[in-house]
């Protein structure tokens, strides 16, 4: 296994992919709490220091770029200075904001956390949800073909109105034209707008909630997976279950169960966009779904070991895999 991975893991680099979808800058406050406030009873931190990370879809893009692949963005900003410093980013990160679609109107989604003593105190969001124009998913649309041909392709759904049916139709009815992986980070409960995708990555609360069942044991997790494989007629469903490692499901009746490769674990933020970044660029290089799938554990459990949203280089994989 561990030669198959870094032969997988080699070959990523030089591929092209494009994320589309939802994407957001974190922004994370770092202090500590000495007292409580006299004004309420809540905690007063202190404030040392400000970082901005990658978020959302522009995070799954930061991971595949780590990996040594070319990526391609295709998502909405606003105006702002939000805006403006998620285009930093961006570049800093080797990612051309050439699929980035400006629209004045719109905020740019902006979580801020506030972390003190390596914990989350509270997190307040910035953000425009409303559903686009008809104008702007064409737009959006026609970046995709533009800026392709791509070795895989990423949706990644946070919500937030990009990935509406009709972008969604296009992108995977055109990625199956061309023989590559669509994978979606899916969000929204009815998941046959997801119909034709290669395969998804939801975790187990969100495969529970769109099959309308409480996942409380093994059968009820084969049940769910089944499920949405018959809904989204996936080859493959891919279920994330946290300290449980993932269960992967197979067109055909296959499963496995992969425990998980985290020792430690000081924060899930954006873990499942390392999840759904590894898992497509190896989708991409040709593995099987179960060889992605063991790569994406990897990298997952790599992730949560890091506070903040997380980006996982190859080389990092590489010492992982080997150990």
């Amino acid at each position: 296994m561990p030669s198959r991975s870094l032969a997988i893991l080699d070959r990523i680099a030089g591929l092209r992919l494009a994320v589309v979808g939802d994407a957001m800058l974190d922004r994370f406050l770092w202090g500590e709490v000495e007292r409580i406030s006299p004004e309420a009873p809540v905690p007063v931190v202190r404030l040392r220091r400000e970082t901005d990370k990658l978020g959302g879809a522009a995070n799954v893009a930061a991971n595949i770029r780590a990996l040594g692949a070319d990526v391609s963005l295709v998502a909405v900003a606003g105006a702002g200075a939000t805006s403006r410093r998620l285009v930093s980013l961006l570049g800093e990160a080797g990612i051309p904001d050439d699929g980035l679609l400006r629209l004045p109107g719109r905020r740019t989604t902006l979580k801020t956390r506030i972390i003190a003593h390596s914990q989350q105190v509270v997190r307040a969001d910035v953000e425009s949800d409303e559903p686009l124009a008809q104008d702007a998913l064409a737009d959006l649309a026609a970046r995709v073909r533009r800026l392709g041909p791509f070795d895989g392709i990423v949706l990644s759904d946070y919500g937030k109105g990009v990935l509406a049916d009709a972008l969604l139709r296009e992108v995977l009815d055109d990625g199956a034209a061309a023989g590559v992986p669509v994978v979606v980070d899916p969000k929204r409960g009815d998941y046959t707008q997801y119909r034709g995708c290669a395969s998804l990555t939801p975790n187990q609360r969100e495969a529970g909630q769109a099959t309308g069942r409480a996942i409380a044991d093994l059968d009820g997790l084969r049940l769910a997976g089944a499920e949405l494989l018959a809904r989204t007629d996936a080859a493959c469903v891919l279920i994330t279950r946290g300290e449980h490692g993932m269960a992967l499901f197979e067109r055909g009746g296959a499963e496995h169960h992969l425990p998980t490769e985290a020792r430690e674990v000081f924060d899930v933020t954006g873990a499942g966009d390392t999840v759904i970044a590894v898992y497509t660029a190896a989708l991409a290089a040709g593995a099987t779904y179960l060889d992605a799938a063991n790569l994406a554990n990897h990298a997952a459990g790599l992730a949560v070991r890091e506070l903040g949203t997380a980006t996982i280089t190859a080389d990092q994989i590489r010492e992982a895999v080997g150990k």
